[in-house]
């Protein structure tokens, strides 16, 4: 869903609404991200729901690097790594939120900055990487060995993949039998919901809201699996390697491999019309059942309250650039 409103004065058009609207769940909330702000949303200790929002990077979301294929993809996942995490804490300030302790704004004070956050940032990433991609490449190279699989490249990188695979599906599911991620699964459900709802046209109110698919093709756990199978393709393209270069490779690689999955993903995103780019996508939407859960009405208020704060904010950015644009005497209109 775009709508594009061209200045008056010819120059080039405005950008009036995104159709590549997504976000993440965060403790006890959700962020959602448009093509020029973020909004997160989040329940209070107290009951009530507390909203920040902050524009997006231009450069990134709206410069010429979101228009190279791949490298598109690489700057976009790790600017939204970090927004990411900036948002989680966000949400984790809100939750040691007491009475009174807010700022001027009526935002939670800062616990966790500076050093505390890309700390965290790169623990993370860190941990990711060795489970996800150095992991299944030792176990690979253990199982060639024991099987004789020495000049059988494809085997050992199906093995591979399939060892990441398992391992991705397995905590996902394991840290899902969690009440805390059982909670965050339900604000991710109404991430989804709200986002579909509003593709669709629907009235953004929880019970209209309710009533919308939990899967939505561009989420993150699809992009997640998408790189699962790719990197085994990937992979498979590299000659028979020792095992210290063969984790070297999968951590160079790895950038490609991403920037692939996400090109894959947002194409099949745009085709969904079409009953074969269904079929192909429909392992990425059955993942996601792992991740999301029916949301409660208060999840979807939450939702709602981020999505709606993202719009507004960046329909007020589109009237600042109309009128800076217009011509003097000729109105400013814009739609969202």
């Amino acid at each position: 869903m775009s709508n594009i409103q061209h200045s008056p004065n010819g120059d080039s058009p405005i950008q009036l609404t995104s159709a590549n609207y997504g976000g993440q769940a965060v403790i006890e909330g959700v962020m959602m991200r448009g093509s020029r702000a973020l909004s997160v949303a989040v329940r209070n200790p107290q009951g009530d729901i507390v909203v920040h929002t902050e524009p997006l990077d231009s450069r990134i979301y709206g410069g010429h690097l979101a228009r190279i294929p791949f490298l598109r993809g690489l700057t976009l996942l790790w600017d939204a790594l970090g927004l990411g995490i900036k948002s989680l804490l966000f949400a984790a300030e809100v939750s040691l939120q007491e009475e009174g302790n807010t700022d001027a704004n009526g935002e939670p004070e800062k616990v966790f900055e500076g050093p505390v956050q890309w700390t965290l940032v790169a623990f993370s990433l860190t941990l990711s990487i060795l489970l996800f991609f150095v992991l299944p490449t030792f176990l690979a190279h253990f199982f060639e060995k024991t099987l004789g699989l020495k000049g059988m490249p494809f085997a050992v990188n199906l093995i591979e993949g399939m060892i990441r695979l398992v391992l991705l599906i397995g905590y996902i599911w394991s840290i899902g039998l969690m009440a805390d991620v059982k909670r965050l699964y339900g604000y991710h459900g109404a991430e989804h919901k709200t986002i579909n709802a509003y593709e669709a046209g629907a009235e953004l109110t929880p019970t209209s809201v309710a009533r919308f698919p939990l899967e939505h093709p561009r989420c993150g756990t699809a992009f997640l699996l998408s790189v699962v199978i790719i990197s085994i393709l990937v992979y498979s393209l590299l000659p028979q390697l020792d095992l210290l270069l063969r984790i070297l490779s999968r951590l160079i690689l790895l950038p490609i491999v991403a920037g692939i999955a996400y090109e894959f993903l947002k194409f099949t995103a745009a085709h969904q019309s079409n009953a074969f780019i269904r079929l192909i996508t429909k392992p990425n939407l059955a993942l996601q059942r792992l991740t999301t859960r029916e949301p409660d009405m208060g999840m979807l208020a939450v939702a709602i309250a981020a999505f709606e704060n993202m719009l507004a904010y960046e329909k007020s950015q589109v009237e600042v650039q109309l009128e800076d644009s217009v011509l003097p005497g000729v109105p400013v209109t814009s739609e969202v």
